[in-house]
């Protein structure tokens, strides 16, 4: 059975910049360095542009020293509420703000963090994705974790109308090299892989208080909205590989001039073409109960970029399968457990 052809989703990419300013995490960007940090784009649908726009306004920007990676969220909101007040709650049952992080990028082994106004947190460390069987670990914390929420208005009245609620976090470089072989703080140039969402449901108001929307039909709450930084192509976003780019420079963010975020197309075509089959090839599986032994059933493109050259070479066994992508100067790889890597040609 012939596969659907390969569609490449152009991600999002971020140079956050260094800073040697002390920044007081108070859920506000008073501080020069932060004036000067530039705004990501405005987020997005999930599903991307295919659907419509978000209603609210969220963007943000980010910065980083030698102790901590920091992030700050600003989400355009007239009626602010919150319930949730217990540390890793399942905090996206409420409006949120989340950070996803994949130092290495291979989408195995990668940090969630969610927050909603109440300032209530959940941080988890996933093993790999749900769809490979991925646990995730509640009762990993960021030890030295710092986050504030800041609100412009009033938290839980729905008598006033407000202007919406920003976050900034603080999450130690300590904390976030346990599970990676990046170097953390990076180095001038390292690039990460992650992606933020924002998380709205529909309210109204009954007996003065917030309560979700319900379909009048089924009783149940309407769907939530899943308003992201980089396009996930679908109501997913523990799909690792659709996560933007972050380029970390160790020029200040005060001094004068600009880095360059430098992405390579083919590379991140590669990535996407690996990912296209591996979701394939777990579809096959579901239904045959075995890996998918044929090339030719995948509809994988000769050229990546505007004119990398690339070579696929598989090898599969009833419950395991190895895919080799081989372009002029490295070589691509992805197995069953939907890890990927690159070794560079000598």
């Amino acid at each position: 059975m012939v596969k659907a052809q390969f569609q490449f989703i152009e991600g999002r990419s971020y140079l956050s910049h260094k800073t040697s300013t002390t920044l007081k995490i108070d859920g506000l960007a008073n501080e020069d360095a932060w004036q000067a940090a530039p705004w990501t784009d405005t987020f997005i649908d999930i599903e991307g542009n295919k659907k419509p726009k978000p209603y609210f306004d969220t963007r943000m920007k980010m910065l980083w020293d030698n102790d901590y990676f920091y992030f700050y969220a600003e989400m355009e909101e007239p009626q602010v509420w919150a319930k949730l007040t217990q540390r890793d709650a399942v905090i996206f049952y409420d409006n949120d703000f989340e950070i996803f992080i994949d130092p290495d990028g291979d989408t195995h082994n990668y940090y969630e963090f969610e927050v909603n106004a109440f300032n209530t947190v959940w941080d988890l460390l996933l093993t790999r994705p749900y769809r490979n069987g991925g646990h995730a670990i509640d009762h990993w914390d960021i030890h030295g974790l710092k986050s504030a929420v800041h609100v412009n208005g009033t938290l839980n009245d729905p008598s006033d109308k407000d202007q919406g609620w920003s976050v900034e976090v603080a999450i130690p470089w300590d904390a976030l090299s346990e599970a990676t072989s990046m170097k953390a703080p990076p180095n001038n140039g390292d690039q990460w892989r992650l992606n933020f969402s924002r998380v709205q449901w529909k309210t109204e108001v009954m007996d003065g208080k917030y309560v979700k929307q319900k379909d009048s039909k089924t009783g149940k709450n309407l769907p939530e909205h899943n308003w992201v930084w980089s396009p996930q192509r679908a109501i997913a976003m523990h799909e690792p590989e659709f996560w933007g780019i972050v380029q970390f420079s160790d020029k200040n963010v005060l001094d004068e001039g600009f880095s360059i975020i430098k992405v390579n197309k083919a590379e991140e075509e590669i990535r996407q073409v690996l990912y296209y089959f591996h979701r394939a090839q777990i579809d096959f599986r579901r239904e045959h109960k075995v890996f998918d032994q044929s090339l030719k059933n995948f509809n994988l493109p000769k050229k990546v970029g505007r004119s990398t050259e690339v070579n696929f070479t598989l090898n599969t066994t009833e419950q395991t399968y190895l895919l080799k992508a081989q372009t002029t100067d490295a070589t691509w790889f992805i197995n069953e457990t939907g890890r990927i890597w690159k070794e560079i040609k000598p």
